[in-house]
């Protein structure tokens, strides 16, 4: 890795980017974020730059000059593949033509993708999924970002890793697409309510193998592969290592928010929870919580789908530990310790 030089997260408001960004700031880097508001926590740079626009970009990024490593985190929702794909390669074109422009002596950049990669979104795929596998056929905005980002590394002569996470959980205030949240804020409002936790999803999904992917483990693998020659190129599943069924999990969620479990029961998570906003702005007030809007909070939809998905969801991360990133971590405890995490800094209430 270069001695000199910095690093660009785009996306360092949301719960990978923000993340990439801590563990480069705590190797010593000087990092700038990228975000739509700025952070409340954060030691790095903040610039408020919209990707969407090339000239906006070129403007926005004429001072990051001595960018060597980018990490685009950046994400836009769209309704159609061709809307997905539109929006969120422009970002990416834009970043690179921006820093370009800049004259930034750019030498490696990480791009993240996820389990869309495998066809995840569209029902059950081959497990355990591996790099290896073919595309789908169906259009994906992640194939045609990692189309272009290698295009323009062979013509500008960098570096590039595509990590490929599932299930992300960490630390991020008003960072919706979290499943963290979608479950600890469940939790809270079933507890505050009087009711047991119960699982609000299908009896398939409850059984089914899943994995996870902590935003801080993904953090360290993002700075390993800026850093590791032998990465270039290369695609990586990033996961903890384990996989986990939610039939065992929920109970250990009970018990960490100090309340009784009962047997699951489906329940449109986005419906139910649109009217308990009393419950958690009445929560926010008793226990002086983060002020986070309460739209802005949890991705609803995002915990429905994935309590929906009745098929086992895993990917092999032998290729990654071959290469030499070996860091695991036990998923339920890891739950547990950011739970607390969250209770200590006031997003979530005490958790007894």
């Amino acid at each position: 890795m270069s001695e000199q030089g910095s690093v660009l997260v785009t996306g360092a408001g949301g719960v990978i980017g923000s993340a990439a960004a801590a563990e480069y700031e705590k190797a010593g880097r000087r990092v700038r974020g990228l975000s739509r508001r700025a952070p409340r926590e954060a030691g790095w740079e903040h610039l408020a730059v919209d990707l969407r626009n090339a000239d906006a970009a070129r403007d926005g990024l004429a001072g990051a000059g001595d960018t060597t490593h980018l990490v685009f985190g950046a994400y836009a929702e769209r309704p159609t593949a061709a809307e997905l794909s539109e929006v969120n390669v422009g970002m990416l074109r834009h970043t690179l033509d921006g820093l370009a422009a800049a004259g930034a002596p750019l030498e490696h950049v990480t791009l993240y993708q996820g389990g869309k990669a495998y066809g995840a979104h569209m029902g059950f795929f081959n497990t355990p999924a591996r790099e290896s596998d073919p595309r789908i056929v169906q259009p994906n905005f992640y194939y045609d970002q990692e189309d272009l980002l290698r295009e323009v590394a062979a013509e500008r002569g960098f570096r590039l890793t595509v990590l490929r996470p599932e299930g992300v959980i960490g630390y991020a205030v008003g960072n919706p697409m979290n499943l963290l949240m979608v479950i600890a804020v469940y939790a809270a409002i079933s507890r505050e309510l009087g009711q047991p936790l119960r699982f609000p999803g299908s009896l398939a999904a409850y059984d089914a193998l899943y994995q996870v992917t902590d935003a801080e483990l993904l953090a360290r693998a993002t700075v390993w592969a800026g850093a590791e020659p032998a990465a270039d190129g290369e695609v990586y599943n990033v996961t903890n290592g384990d996989q986990v069924r939610w039939r065992h999990l929920f109970p250990a969620f009970a018990r960490a928010f100090g309340m009784a479990h009962a047997e699951p029961q489906p329940v449109p998570l986005a419906e139910a929870m649109a009217g308990r906003r009393d419950v958690w702005e009445r929560l926010a007030a008793r226990h002086d919580l983060v002020p986070t809007p309460f739209p802005d909070l949890v991705g609803w939809e995002f915990g429905e789908f994935i309590f929906a998905s009745g098929f086992d969801n895993v990917s092999s991360t032998i290729k990654l530990r071959q290469a030499g990133f070996a860091d695991c971590l036990d998923t339920e405890d890891r739950f547990a310790e950011l739970f607390e995490q969250l209770a200590d800094r006031k997003v979530v209430p005490p958790l007894r």
